[in-house]
Order: structure tokens, then C-alpha cells, then sequence
């Protein structure tokens, strides 16, 4: 199978690259720029453009069997400043994409959505895919509207899709800006002799997926004849408290931690339900959170130091 993925140098889809190799396909890498955690993959095509050049775009799509679309131009905490530029670069960028698939005969495609933002204040734990969708930023709302484009497209010119719709994923080769991914962001700031900030009492709860389980089965969706929603999710959730008791377990010594006052738009619970994930494509997440973050923190030191 040939497979481009869109955003294959980021943190997400460098780790789909590797497993889509491992797996034996063939894969073309589309991008804004490298990888910034390692060197380039001989076994790979990498072609280097903006989402928006659509020569570029269509020159990568020859002879393409299936499209995985990472590219995400905004974090969830981030994409009120602007929904604009949410929706001018992410839906509309999402949209043409779409369009050129018809246009290139391209007939399956894997998008990575949102498990958190989309449902937005759950109404019930576990989530389930069928819970009300009512996002409460503007990346929920552009995540949802693509969803609807890709069925729309399903329907109207027959173009296979699966949604995949993560937790919190977290593991090596993941950016630590400080604005998504408390795990990577918390062991970066370790590295860097860096107090860790606490927003509340630490009791917010959240399902936090070790991305090379959410990489397989990104590949798994790719290699079936799948069509549909899935939460992909590691099963249980954990507070806050307990994420810092498993970093300092792999860090070896206390933690220098700020506890901040609580911000009234942190939902207290989210955790999903991946019941349909496990069922149709014998999928289920293999590590856990305690071994996610030892084996991060190791990788993070070795390639640091």
C-alpha cells in the first residue's frame, strides 16, 4: 500500500511513519518543514510545502492509495484567540484537501479529530461516539465541521473515510511548548530544572494514550475497509495528581510543583469509551501510563544528553 501522510513530520505522525514502515508500506511524507527530533528517513518521500499549495499537494498524491490528514495549525487552549485563522487554515485547508482527493481518484482517508474537544461538557462517562457533539472552542468546532465534510463526501462521491478521535496522546519526539500535552510539557520543564505549574487541586481527570498505541491503530484504520467514528483512548482516566505521582516515580526524586488557583473552564472528566475501537479492528491500548511516561522520560534524557 502507498500512503501519504499529511503532517508526517510532526509528533503524531513521525510515529505513524514508523509503524506504516514496519507494517511494510510504502509512504510519502507530506509537510511545512522536518522532523525537528531526528534526521530524515531514507525509506521515506518527504515533500516540504504549506498546506494551502495545492500544485504541491497534488504532485504528492500520484499514485496514492490512502491519505492520513495530521495537519492541525492550533491547539484547543489557543484557537479562540483566532477562529478565523482556525477555520480559514483548518477547515478550509481541509476542505480543498478534499476536493483534490476527488479530483486525484484518491478513495480512503484517515483523519485524526478530537476526543476531547468535540463533545465539549460531557453528559455521560465513559464517552461514547454517539455522545451530542457541542464543542466550546473554536478546534472542536472546526474538527466537528470536518468530520461533516468527510461524510458529506462519503456520501455525495463515495469516499471511504475513518474518523479517529484521541484522548490526551504523549510520548517521545512530542513538542514541549507549554500549551497542550501536560505530560510532555511537565517532563520538559523537569529537564530543564523547571518548576511545574498546577492549575486547581490537581483532582481533573483525563484519559491519556501512549502514542505509539494511538499510532497502530492509526494503521490499522488504514489497512481496512472501515467506515465510520472511533475514540481511540486508553481506557481509564487518571487525575492529575496521579500523572505527577507517575513522573515522579520515573524521575526518582520529588517533584517542585506551583499549585494555581482552578480555571473555571477546565472540564472536571473526560474519559472515553473505546468499546468500538477494541471491536473492529482487535485493537487495544498496551501501555500504561505509569510505563508511557518511564519510557518518555528516558528517551527525552538520551536525546537531551
Amino acid at each position: 500500500m502507498k500512503v501519504l501522510v499529511l503532517g508526517g513530520t510532526g509528533f503524531i505522525g513521525s510515529h505513524v511513519v514508523d509503524r506504516l514502515l514496519s507494517s511494510g508500506h510504502v509512504v510519502r511524507v507530506f509537510s511545512r518543514s522536518p522532523e525537528r527530533f531526528r534526521q530524515p528517513l531514507a525509506q521515506v518521500d518527504y515533500r516540504l510545502a504549506d498546506f494551502d499549495n495545492i500544485p504541491a499537494l497534488v504532485e504528492a498524491l500520484t499514485g496514492v492509495d490512502v491519505v492520513f490528514h495530521l495537519i492541525s495549525t492550533t491547539v484547543p487552549s489557543t484557537s479562540n484567540r483566532d477562529p478565523v485563522f482556525d477555520i480559514e487554515s483548518n477547515l478550509a485547508g481541509s476542505v480543498r484537501l478534499l476536493q483534490t482527493l476527488r479530483e486525484s481518484g484518491v478513495r480512503r482517508l484517515v483523519y485524526l479529530s478530537s476526543g476531547g474537544t468535540v463533545y465539549g461538557v460531557p453528559e455521560t462517562i465513559p464517552i461514547p461516539e454517539s455522545h451530542p457533539l457541542h464543542p466550546i472552542c473554536s478546534y472542536g468546532i472546526v474538527k466537528v465541521a470536518v468530520e461533516n465534510y468527510l461524510h458529506m463526501f462519503h456520501q455525495l462521491y463515495d469516499l471511504d473515510y475513518v474518523v479517529l478521535r484521541p484522548s490526551n496522546p504523549y510520548g517521545e519526539r512530542q513538542g514541549h511548548f507549554g500549551v497542550q500535552g501536560i505530560i510532555g510539557t511537565f517532563l520538559n520543564k523537569l529537564r530543564q530544572g523547571e518548576e511545574l505549574e498546577v492549575w486547581g487541586d490537581g483532582s481533573l481527570v483525563r484519559d491519556y494514550l501512549y502514542v505509539e498505541d494511538l499510532a497502530r491503530l492509526c494503521v490499522a484504520a488504514a489497512e481496512s475497509d472501515r467506515v465510520g467514528v472511533y475514540n481511540v483512548g486508553s481506557g481509564r482516566g487518571y487525575t492529575v495528581r496521579e500523572v505527577l505521582e507517575c513522573i515522579e516515580q520515573a524521575v526518582g526524586r520529588p517533584l517542585p510543583v506551583c499549585w494555581r488557583e482552578g480555571r473555571k473552564f477546565d472540564v472536571p472528566k473526560v474519559i472515553l469509551d473505546i468499546a468500538k475501537a477494541r471491536r473492529d479492528f482487535a485493537w487495544n491500548p498496551e501501555i500504561d501510563l505509569a510505563g508511557g511516561i518511564g519510557r518518555t522520560w528516558e528517551l527525552l534524557n538520551r536525546t537531551s544528553g
